[in-house]
Formats: C-alpha cells, sequence, structure tokens
C-alpha cells in the first residue's frame, strides 16, 4: 500500500485524470458511541476448543493449571473485553455442578450436542482463572435444554453469591473467597432450532424466560439478562423481543456466513446491517409500546464466516476473503453502533477459530489480523464516512448453504468503510475493506472538521490472492504489514491494494 500526501514529503499527488475513489469522514458528525463490548469472544465444548485448545493438561506449553499459555498470549493480544461460555448447543445439556470441586472426582457424562463425552475437568472456576488471565470479562450462558430454574439460581448463587449461603459456601470451599460478579447471562441458546436439546416456540420460550428472568432478578437485582434471539428477521425475535423485553438487557443475534463464491463471501455480512436495523426497530417499538425505559440492545453473540466444515470438529482453515469478510462484519458492528452492544466471534480456538493449536505450537489463521487490529485500534465515537469507490452489483446464487439474501442491498462499494474518533478529537481510526479482487484503488480521503498532524500508522493485511491461507509450515502468508508516514492537512492520498484490509490510525491536530 502507498500513502501519498505532499510533494513536500518528495511523494507524487493524485493528479488530474487519476482513477481515484473518495472517502469523506465527517470528524464532527458523530454516528454513535462505539460499545467496547463489540470486542469480544465465545468459546464452546465443541472439538478442541477447550480440551487441546485453551486447556491442555499435560503439554509442556501449558501452566500448572492446564491453560495453555501461548494461546493466552494470542488472545490477550486481541483484546478481547469479554469471553462466552459454555455454548452454543453444549449448554442446552451441561451441568453446571458437574465440573467443580476436585477435578478427579467430577463425573465423565456423555455429551448429546455434538455426540461426544464430557470430562467436566474445565468448569466453572477454571473458566474463571482463565477469563482473568486472558483479561477477559466472563458471559455464562444458562442451560434451559435439560437445566431447571433451581439450578439456574444455583450457578449465579454459586458465582456471585455473599452470605453464608449453601452454594456460595460451596465456592469458598473450593477455594475461590470472592464472588466472581458475573454481570452477563444468556438466557437459553438458539431454543428455536431443532438441533437445539428442549426446542421450544418462540410462545413457549417467551413463558418460561419470562419467570427464570424474576426469580434471577430476585436473587442478583445487578446481572444483565440476554434473551435468546434468533437472527433477527423472523418472527421469533418479535415474538421474544414483545414478550421479555421487560425482563432483558440485550437480545441476542447468532449469524453466520460463507461461500466458496468470492463475491458472496466477502458481501454477505452486509446481511448483519440488515438484522441489527430490523432487531433495532423491534426493540424500538417494544419499547415504545410497553413504555419501557431502560436501555435494551443486541448482543451478536455469534458471528463468523463457516461454510467449509460441518463435522464434529469444525476445524475451518481460513482464507484472506474470509478475513475481508471478519473486517466487513467488524466495520458493521462500528457503523450499527447504536444497536449493537456486544458481539461475539465465535469461536476463539481451533473450531471456527483464529487460533490454531498443536501439541508443537500454534499459528493465527487469516481472521486473526483483522480482528485483533480493529479490537485494539477502534476508538469510542462512530464517525459519518461517506464512499464513493465505484461498486458491485450481485446476483445471489441458488444453493448456498445459508438462508439469507444479499443482492438487494447493493449494489455494494468497492470499499467498504469505518470511521471512529476518540472522545478528545486526537485520534482517528479508518478501517477499510478493498474488495476489488484484481485492481488497486487510488483513494483520496478528505477529513472534514479536522487536520491530520501526522504520523500516520499504516496496517495492511493482504496476501498472495484472496484464496492466499496460513497454515503451520506458512504462518504468515497473509500478516499484518505496518509502516508509518508523517502527514499534515486534510487530505490522505492512499492506494489500496487490491483483496486486501487496511487500517489507518491518524493522529488529529
Amino acid at each position: 500500500m502507498i500513502l501519498f500526501r505532499s510533494p513536500r514529503l518528495g511523494s507524487r499527488m493524485l493528479q488530474r485524470g487519476d482513477a481515484v475513489a473518495r472517502i469523506e469522514i465527517r470528524t464532527d458528525r458523530p454516528v454513535g458511541t462505539v460499545d467496547e463490548r463489540i470486542f469480544g469472544g465465545f468459546i464452546e465444548h465443541l472439538g478442541r476448543c477447550v480440551y487441546g485448545g485453551v486447556f491442555d493438561e499435560g503439554s509442556p506449553l501449558s501452566d500448572p493449571r492446564g491453560f495453555r499459555t501461548d494461546v493466552l498470549g494470542a488472545v490477550r493480544d486481541l483484546g478481547l473485553r469479554h469471553v462466552r461460555w459454555p455454548g452454543g448447543n453444549f449448554v442446552s445439556g451441561y451441568h453446571w455442578a458437574d465440573g467443580i470441586g476436585p477435578p478427579d472426582q467430577r463425573p465423565r457424562r456423555p455429551e448429546l450436542a455434538w455426540h461426544s463425552e464430557e470430562p467436566n475437568r474445565f468448569g466453572t472456576d477454571e473458566f474463571m482463572a482463565w477469563c482473568a488471565a486472558a483479561g477477559a470479562e466472563p458471559v455464562l450462558c444458562l442451560n434451559m435444554g435439560t437445566g431447571t430454574l433451581d439450578e439456574a439460581l444455583a450457578w449465579i448463587e454459586y458465582c456471585n453469591g455473599t452470605g453464608d449461603t449453601y452454594w456460595a459456601s460451596r465456592r469458598r470451599a473450593n477455594g475461590h473467597d470472592e464472588p466472581y460478579r458475573v454481570r452477563y447471562w444468556g438466557l437459553g441458546n438458539e431454543m428455536y432450532g431443532d438441533w437445539q436439546i428442549g426446542q421450544l416456540t418462540a410462545a413457549d420460550y417467551v413463558t418460561t424466560a419470562r419467570q427464570w428472568a424474576k426469580a434471577i432478578r430476585f436473587l442478583d437485582p445487578g446481572v444483565s439478562l440476554v434473551s435468546c434471539g434468533q437472527s433477527g428477521v423472523y418472527d421469533w425475535d418479535r415474538v421474544v423481543i414483545d414478550g421479555l423485553a421487560r425482563y432483558v438487557d440485550l437480545h441476542s443475534i447468532h449469524l453466520y456466513t460463507g461461500s466458496d463464491d468470492y463475491w458472496s463471501n466477502v458481501l454477505a455480512p452486509h446481511f448483519a446491517e440488515r438484522t441489527l436495523r430490523v432487531a433495532g426497530a423491534l426493540i424500538e417499538r417494544a419499547r415504545y409500546a410497553q413504555r419501557i425505559s431502560h436501555d435494551i440492545g443486541v448482543a451478536y453473540d455469534e458471528w463468523n464466516v463457516w461454510y467449509r466444515t460441518g463435522d464434529g470438529r469444525l476445524e475451518e482453515r481460513y482464507t484472506l476473503s474470509d478475513a475481508l469478510a471478519v473486517a466487513t462484519y467488524l466495520n458493521v458492528f462500528v457503523r450499527q453502533c447504536r444497536t449493537v452492544r456486544m458481539a461475539n466471534l465465535a469461536q476463539l480456538v481451533n473450531v471456527i477459530a483464529p487460533i490454531v493449536t498443536s501439541p508443537g505450537g500454534m499459528f493465527q489463521q487469516t481472521i486473526y489480523h483483522p480482528l485483533r487490529l480493529i479490537s485494539t485500534a477502534t476508538q469510542e465515537v462512530a464517525l459519518d464516512a461517506l464512499v464513493d469507490s465505484g461498486t458491485h452489483a450481485h446476483t445471489d446464487r441458488a444453493g448456498e448453504r445459508w438462508p439469507y439474501r444479499v443482492a438487494d442491498l447493493g449494489p455494494f462499494q468497492l470499499l467498504d468503510v469505518a470511521a471512529s474518533r476518540d472522545t478528545e478529537g486526537r485520534r482517528l481510526t479508518v478501517s477499510v475493506v478493498n474488495r476489488d479482487p484484481g485492481r488497486a484503488l487510488d483513494t483520496r480521503i478528505t477529513l472534514a472538521g479536522a487536520r491530520a498532524a501526522g504520523p500516520v500508522m499504516v496496517h495492511e493485511v493482504t496476501g498472495d490472492s484472496p484464496e492466499a491461507a496460513n497454515s503451520a509450515a506458512e504462518p504468515d502468508a497473509v500478516a499484518t504489514v505496518t509502516t508509518k508516514r508523517d502527514v499534515s492537512g486534510d487530505v490522505l492520498d492512499v492506494r489500496f491494494a487490491p483483496h486486501s484490509f487496511t487500517l489507518l490510525e491518524v493522529q488529529l491536530a
């Protein structure tokens, strides 16, 4: 990528007649506040995500607690604010009390969601310790499949209880005097799906979840509850939002996209923009009609590119085009910050994940790089950005795995852009995906209401082709290349490489 601004620096200016895309960033026109909780992760007892991933007892790469130290380092570098656990489909058959106390005395159970066996050696106390080591806040999902309300209340008491009560005392007896103070509790996982243990109709789910929510609030009024949504645009979401808006703080949405067709793959995350608009409208309608004063946001608590693997391991190997899709998801979350308050990439290690382990080490998949850059560099205030970069008119393909349509959301700008600044107006972040697979785009970025005062940090993620992928043998086929340029003024001239993601960190005067 070439960044060129001023003849004083000995680099050329864009000339009249050059093919120029245009981005105008209105630094004085905020569109909302970015909630840092949109940068979260998810680990589930599925394949090698937990056992052999975050937790690998006996490995020379693990600490005395069994935590893979190389994985912990990579997760810390992502800057994730929280991690959701233990599922996912797994949670609808999970009994949390099996996973506390001396590990050698814990029962080994059949695991029905993913057709395996659960040894219960990684349980609540291990997850809390792992989150503390990773610098992430825990988010727990309750079992509304085979679980009971009594079991859910006991788990909350175990985690958060301060009194001389049974489950709080059990926590202390297990070596944890202080309560964990878990704030976020999900009311079940994907209870709409016929693949889910304990599947419910929307009406039955509302009836059950309402009683659970009331009892949980009686026990711990300070928790934040997450209702179980579908994909934001279905009748399930309408019924659940109308029925539970008084009782919850967040409504969840799950969305996976992906295709072996390049354009379908990189454009499908725009469906997330539609789901957030629809879910946001349903929430506002419910709040208005029911005169609800408390804020309710969307938790996009499962999202990712996933289309290649359907076995019990789900060890997707990601390409550069998948990384562009992940960057687009994150740009969508920044642009739709008024609605989305939490988001969790599913999942973190080995299973449809940015991190892949082996007995001898680990490597970072292509999708790791945009997640790390956007998570660590995005600022607090989302900004309006005008983009004029040429468009691609997309046609949906028949027979795609996921039941969404994106063609009617287009035509799509070749450049996908999100921008944010800090509250003081001193730092600006611009996140740009060039989806054109064969052409670099010379682009003029105009800063309306501000001036750059150098240096500009330029982080570029690209590879030889959209199909480029990392592996243990070639871990840097797709990597981040960072350069620094001194820039001043209100215009930045940038060349975005084909099939690339670029993040600019700009110091403002």
